[in-house]
């Protein structure tokens, strides 16, 4: 039997569900929506800690009808004053609403109390991107160099050198590397899809140097082992960002984030002659806007392209 048979065993959806069947709305969530987030979404455990840091605390031991539109106002406003980031506050009530409209689908709840809210969605500025020149590549990779960490000095340059995602780097298995084509694959990618990440030749070489470090430390190597595998625990690292961290504030680069060795892949490309179909590509983007975050970036060429069309008509000779 399926997972989904399972969930549809376990849920009715054809009756008529008491709003009372639950005690409380983390009844539901632990009973009912749970099992649902496992089976069709891809992250479903970052469902389960933000739900138990952020929800439960607050709403847990009310019935679902019981949530009000206002107690969503003042647990945003709450969030805000504990220092959470606006982006931050909308992913968690973007994930409260979804919870709260399923409830209403199945029948528990009347209505979603989202729909009458004040704060609709905070307002988070423009989109900064930052893109790193090259003395501050070098910078940044001597500081990384020095550090403590095993495999930051080799992880850094890997994420410059393909424009993977951290977590595709940090949960990559040696058996997902094809030495010969030159290819990364990623199972399930970001946005739920497979894809794969070129690598270069420089990007090979960077890995053979992981094998060598690997084999130092004690660690596998066998096609079913870990790229980056944590010395301590022989898994793969939860997080490289307090590694990383360190070292850029001592590189004097503390704006910079681990996400925008992705986007200075990105501007190297473009700069150096890449289409936005190839960057598409490069990045595993699944939709184009995503790409044309970049557009800025390209050369402004239209002027070119239109004396084209005109020395290939060369009116002067008719």
């Amino acid at each position: 039997m399926s997972i989904f048979s399972n969930i549809f065993k376990t849920t009715d959806f054809n009756s008529s569900n008491s709003l009372q069947e639950f005690s409380c709305f983390a009844d539901f969530f632990d009973h009912k929506y749970y099992a649902f987030s496992k089976a069709t979404k891809r992250r479903s455990q970052l469902e389960l800690y933000v739900f138990d840091k952020h929800i439960r605390p607050i709403f847990g031991q009310k019935t679902l009808a019981e949530i009000t539109s206002q107690d969503l106002d003042l647990w945003m406003t709450a969030q805000l004053e504990a220092g959470y980031k606006p982006a931050t506050v909308n992913k968690h009530s973007s994930m409260l609403n979804r919870i709260l409209n399923i409830a209403v689908q199945w029948g528990y709840l009347d209505t979603n109390p989202f729909k009458a809210v004040v704060i609709k969605k905070l307002p988070t500025g423009d989109y900064m991107q930052r893109f790193l020149t090259h003395t501050e590549i070098k910078s940044l990779l001597s500081a990384c160099k020095r550090s403590t960490h095993p495999f930051l000095h080799l992880f850094v340059k890997l994420l410059l050198l393909t424009g993977a995602r951290k977590s595709e780097l940090r949960l990559a298995k040696w058996t997902c590397i094809d030495l010969q084509k030159g290819e990364l694959f990623v199972a399930v990618s970001k946005s739920g899809r497979s894809r794969t990440v070129v690598l270069s030749k420089k990007a090979l070489a960077v890995l053979e140097q992981v094998k060598l470090r690997s084999e130092a430390l004690g660690l596998p190597i066998t096609r079913d082992s870990w790229v980056f595998a944590n010395p301590r625990t022989g898994q793969p690292y939860t997080s490289l960002h307090i590694a990383f961290f360190k070292a850029r504030d001592s590189a004097g680069l503390s704006s910079v984030r681990m996400h925008d060795l992705r986007h200075t892949y990105a501007s190297l490309l473009i700069n150096n002659g890449a289409s936005i179909y190839e960057v598409q590509q490069l990045l595993g983007h699944y939709n184009i806007s995503m790409t044309e975050r970049y557009a800025r970036l390209f050369p402004n060429t239209l002027q070119d392209r239109v004396d084209i069309v005109a020395d290939s008509l060369d009116f002067d000779r008719i």
